[in-house]
């Protein structure tokens, strides 16, 4: 749990990038657990103060924000 995040999923993926998706409503899987691919990984929710069920999909590298965009299009 983070204040206005919710329910928090955070992903390391090596060389310092990580993913995090918040406003959860459930953790699919525990800490430390290692994913693959296709993994169910949580369910989206309005945990963190949300209005509505939405996800909040952040990118980072060595603890910074960065546009994610050229990830995911």
């Amino acid at each position: 749990w983070m204040p206005g995040f919710g329910f928090l999923m955070i992903i390391d993926h090596g060389q310092a990038y990580m993913t995090l998706y918040g406003y959860n409503q459930r953790l699919l899987q525990p800490v430390g657990a290692v994913v693959a691919p296709g993994d169910e990984i949580c369910t989206v929710g309005d945990s963190g103060g949300q209005p509505q069920p939405g996800l909040y999909f952040g990118l980072r590298h060595q603890g910074k924000p960065i546009n994610p965009h050229q990830w995911i299009s």
